[in-house]
């Protein structure tokens, strides 16, 4: 389900897509309040809230500061296993995006990631970013569809396993750092092209 900043949840609604009680589906739009994902008026409306750029930015920094350490780790290891396991996801994401299934080719791009937080032994701390993710993810997700962002991160993701398969440290973490930092480096393009899709602070 893809909202536009602005659009209105209802409750109800959200209640019979999900076929879930009202108490889940409150205590769900309070997280993406706290996520600053949403804006809830009491006795009035919830809203679909701008996406965050200050928040997007310390979620990067995050996931980038971890990240970097856990290529490190990973490629130090060189398990073959692993490195089985991360090609198969690379070859599923790329066929994802042949078929131009980009929600599919995210929720593989996430299940990449988390596999490297699990393999180097600290997928608590990928839950831990998750949980400040929200707006990072979509600005990732605006971006997935347009140009060649696809392919380049396939390219990425190759890249990491690559590194980690011959136990180069620096290059896994280099390849880490150019891959997470793809989007963002994108940002003002993707503010021009959705207007009123972003927020930040004064």
């Amino acid at each position: 389900m893809m909202l536009a900043p602005g659009a209105p949840l209802d409750r109800g609604a959200l209640e019979e897509y999900f076929k879930l009680s009202s108490t889940p589906v409150r205590d769900a739009l309070t997280r993406l309040r706290d996520e600053n994902l949403v804006d809830i008026y009491p006795q009035h409306a919830t809203i679909v809230r701008a996406i965050d750029i200050t928040s997007l930015n310390d979620a990067h920094l995050l996931r980038l500061s971890l990240e970097l350490e856990v290529a490190a780790t990973l490629a130090r290891q060189r398990d073959a296993a692993l490195v089985h396991t991360l090609e198969g996801l690379v070859s599923q994401q790329a066929f994802a995006l042949s078929r131009q299934d980009y929600d599919g080719f995210v929720r593989l791009d996430m299940a990449f990631h988390r596999h490297m937080f699990s393999a180097a032994q600290v997928e608590a701390l990928w839950h831990f970013v998750r949980g400040m993710s929200g707006n990072l993810d979509r600005l990732k997700r605006l971006h997935v569809p347009l140009a060649d962002k696809g392919k380049l991160v396939l390219a990425d993701h190759a890249a990491i396993v690559g590194a980690i398969a011959s136990g180069d440290e620096a290059m896994a973490q280099a390849s880490v750092r150019e891959h997470l930092s793809g989007t963002l480096a994108q940002l003002e393009t993707l503010k021009a092209r959705y207007p009123g899709y972003f927020f930040a602070a004064k």
